[in-house]
């Protein structure tokens, strides 16, 4: 009895002393954590933007999974270690790789990767360019994309895959990731990558209740992306969209362009809205480059709007008009917000295919909005 006892106190001790410990380390002792075994990080040989990460640990839940190609991305979750993801430029970056037992409870390592890509990212210099200032007009608002993030005082990512595909059928998922500032330039990139369910990831940003306008002229500096599928837009939708859902909303797209079968040389503009008995209704027009694509430099997509009228441009060349007097075109009189995206597959360019080579961006040096003096 003497010596069942004594060992039933020392075991008492040692409990104590292993509580103790686990309070000095700052730990819950009623929570193992992970120990890492390995993290292998291997380039594609057939895409150099490509790379994939396998982890190994004990006691493991889940994983979470970052590429450091941004500051504040999104970690990919893993339950079998595994992830993989497609950088948009070369570069250096520090991978890092979380263990989780618990949200709470995780061990890190980081691992670095050299990536080296032979279509990285080409800024053209050439292409038509607008004036800062128009007589009569003041300049209410501006995006010169300085800086190294979107200013989110201006702009608000929408994500996801949205209802049936944005109402396309679209094929991306929506990342915050995809979107990146570059020697003064907005550059919106388009990437073959597994995500959420999807296989191709972009970006979509708004200036919803953040700049509005109703009137005036809008001048969009950029260049486009190229290949079946892409379908890059500029574009403005009614402010009450959600109280009037579209199209009685109204939509302004002052530039779209359906990749594919050497339809990159045409730009279309166009207006959508609620005809008579409810139905849809739109007007549209387009304009072709004599030599080229709008890939190959920049060009300056531009709106003026009027309680008359709503006319387009590019590069100062009138190519599309609509009389917007008209009672039944009243949505064109009340604010818009503007909207800029690359879409990668839907109902109007149909699926990207073995041609389609990504990434593929969409680069903006500026977006301007002058209306009339008071």
């Amino acid at each position: 009895m003497k010596n069942k006892h004594t060992m039933f106190f020392a075991c008492i001790y040692l409990a104590l002393l292993g509580i103790l410990g686990c309070s000095d380390n700052g730990k819950d002792c009623c929570v193992v954590y992970p120990e890492i075994l390995s993290v292998d990080v291997t380039i594609s040989q057939t895409n150099p933007a490509e790379v994939s990460v396998l982890a190994k640990a004990s006691a493991v839940n889940f994983y979470n999974i970052y590429f450091g190609e941004t500051a504040n991305e999104s970690p990919v979750r893993s339950t079998d270690g595994k992830a993989t993801h497609t950088y948009a430029k070369s570069g250096t970056y520090t991978i890092k790789v979380q263990a989780h037992t618990t949200d709470q409870a995780f061990t890190t390592e980081t691992r670095g990767v050299s990536v080296t890509l032979s279509g990285d990212l080409v800024i053209p210099t050439a292409g038509y360019e607008t004036p800062t200032s128009y007589a009569g007009m003041d300049l209410v608002w501006q995006d010169e994309f300085a800086g190294t993030a979107l200013n989110a005082a201006d702009w608000t990512f929408e994500t996801g895959t949205g209802q049936d595909g944005w109402g396309n059928n679209e094929l991306q998922f929506y990342r915050s990731e995809n979107t990146s500032l570059t020697d003064g330039k907005l550059i919106i990139t388009a990437r073959k990558e597994a995500y959420q369910g999807s296989q191709y990831t972009s970006s979509r940003i708004i200036t919803a209740g953040k700049h509005q306008f109703r009137y005036g002229r809008v001048d969009i500096r950029a260049v486009l992306p190229k290949g079946q599928g892409l379908w890059p837009a500029l574009w403005m939708l009614g402010a009450n969209y959600q109280t009037d859902i579209w199209p009685k909303c109204g939509e302004i797209d002052i530039m779209e362009m359906v990749g594919g079968s050497g339809r990159e040389n045409t730009v279309h503009g166009t207006v959508h809205w609620e005809g008579a008995n409810g139905n849809y209704a739109s007007h549209t027009g387009h304009t072709t480059l004599a030599n080229g694509t709008y890939a190959d430099e920049f060009h300056v997509y531009s709106l003026v709007w009027t309680p008359q009228a709503i006319t387009w441009y590019v590069d100062d060349k009138q190519f599309n008009v609509i009389d917007t007097t008209p009672e039944g075109l009243s949505e064109f009189q009340q604010e818009f917000f503007l909207i800029f995206n690359v879409a990668v597959g839907g109902r109007w360019p149909g699926s990207p295919d073995g041609t389609t080579i990504f990434p593929q961006r969409m680069i903006v040096d500026y977006v301007r909005v002058f209306q009339q003096k008071p």
